[in-house]
């Protein structure tokens, strides 16, 4: 009977960096999975319709002259927030007016809701008054 014992000599370092890579590759997986992974409930609410889609419009005085917030939604999102009669008097008499809706609006666009929008420092009360006029709109659009 001939058994030939064989003799491994690894070396402690290569052990410790194969520990590690196996480590970190391990966690990239794992990063990977968190990252791309689809989460249920996230997806669920997403598909969840939130709106009738159309154009929905809210009026709004500005010294003595209305002006219509136009909000337009599909199912899912708010897609587009602007003044539909606005003329050259209202832009003369009010400069800041198309600069804050626009403002208003990037914000929306971001977050999807009328809710905890910072108003601009320069025109307090006019991005409030237009904020008003888009949660009208929006509450108009949204399922009930």
């Amino acid at each position: 009977m001939s058994s030939r014992t064989k003799i491994v000599v690894l070396h402690m370092k290569e052990i410790i960096y194969t520990a590690i890579f196996a480590a970190l590759a391990l966690l990239v997986i794992v990063l990977l999975i968190f990252m791309f992974g689809t989460d249920k409930k996230d997806s669920a609410v997403k598909n969840e319709k939130q709106y009738t889609p159309g154009i929905y419009t809210s009026t709004l005085t500005l010294n003595h002259t209305n002006l219509e917030v136009e909000v337009s939604v599909d199912a899912y999102k708010i897609n587009s927030i602007r003044f539909s009669n606005l003329d050259e008097t209202v832009t003369t008499m009010f400069p800041l007016i198309q600069p804050a809706i626009e403002e208003i609006a990037d914000q929306i666009y971001e977050t999807q809701s009328p809710e905890s929008i910072t108003l601009s420092e320069d025109t307090p009360y006019t991005s409030q008054i237009i904020l008003d006029a888009i949660c009208e709109a929006v509450e108009k659009a949204a399922v009930k």
